[in-house]
């Protein structure tokens, strides 16, 4: 679609190189948080995929948990699966990894190579949806096709 915005068509280029056919819908309403994307998507809370990028406390490097909606990330049980402590960067510092402002991190095609889990809950839908490169732009997948795609881990994170 070449009516949808740049940061958009990045994540449908960087999906369909992953072997994942997606269709981005641009909602008219915000789609930031969990609870208005599952409204614009007309889905449970739970189905919807949220990108949050941490950073190791002893290694720095980027780790995105492809989470759901519905679930809180156990933050201390999620450190000891991946050996270090976890730590909550800045928006710049999670902008200049993903190339996305938070609120429209996409699952797949960042500026830099992350370190990704998929939440296990995800996996009992047919169909999730994640955000697409900004803050109105969401994607419905199976959420299988979305781990492999992505290079994600299954993991518990509650």
């Amino acid at each position: 679609m070449t009516d949808l915005p740049e940061s958009a068509r990045r994540v449908e280029e960087a999906a369909r190189a992953a072997g994942l056919e997606i269709a981005i819908v641009e909602m008219a309403d915000s789609t930031r948080t969990a609870e208005e994307a599952a409204g614009a998507c007309g889905c449970s809370v739970a189905q919807i995929v949220k990108s949050l990028v941490f950073r190791g406390a002893t290694s720095g490097k980027p780790v995105l948990l492809l989470v759901s909606g519905a679930n809180r990330v156990d933050e201390k049980g999620v450190a000891a699966h991946l050996g270090e402590k976890l730590k909550r960067p800045d928006a710049a510092y999670v902008r200049e990894v993903t190339g996305y402002a938070i609120g429209g991190i996409p699952p797949l095609g960042h500026a830099t190579p992350l370190a990704t889990y998929i939440d296990r809950d995800l996996l009992q839908y047919d169909i999730v949806w994640a955000a697409a490169g900004t803050p109105r732009c969401v994607f419905p997948t199976a959420p299988q096709a979305l781990a492999e795609a992505a290079g994600a881990e299954v993991i518990a994170v509650c």
